[in-house]
């Protein structure tokens, strides 16, 4: 087993600064074009709305995701968090770790099961958490992703 640093984290997990920008990049680019599309040649007034408010929509993902994307996952003793300190998941509520091919879990990354029900939240890129599940990938390192799976499995005895 390993020994945790200064700050009692395990594991560390970041996104992959190539992944981040390319990710960004994308968002970026349809939000402009979403924008600039109705913009240049003018559709029917519903459709400039539509065009328009999805535009504004993917520029506001981007953002997001440019922020959430700054933030790592940390894993203690006791839990898996970000360093901000919210908590995804207490390591008492965790029931299993998915990581196989064919499971429901975020590029790059892993699938916590939970015990009990959390309240649905959202990272772009980084985390997401709905019901008993939290997905834990995206933009981020797939060893570093790999690496903190393990280290949650064998912390379960599995």
């Amino acid at each position: 087993m390993f020994e945790p640093d200064e700050h009692g984290v395990y594991a560390r997990v970041q996104a992959s600064q190539g992944r981040r920008l390319l990710a960004y990049g994308v968002l970026l680019c349809l939000g402009g074009l979403l924008i600039y599309t109705p913009l240049a040649q003018p559709p029917a007034l519903i459709w400039l709305v539509l065009m328009l408010g999805l535009g504004v929509a993917v520029l506001t993902l981007a953002e997001r995701l440019r922020r959430a994307t700054r933030l790592s996952i940390e894993l203690t003793e006791t839990e898996l968090r970000d360093n901000t300190g919210t908590t995804l998941a207490v390591m008492e509520d965790i029931k299993g770790v998915e990581r196989g091919v064919f499971a429901l879990k975020p590029s790059n990354g892993f699938t916590l099961i939970l015990k009990n029900k959390k309240p649905r939240a959202w990272a772009p890129g980084l985390w997401w958490r709905l019901g008993r599940r939290v997905g834990v990938g995206g933009v981020t390192s797939a060893g570093q992703a790999k690496f903190m799976a393990e280290q949650i499995a064998f912390r379960l005895g599995r």
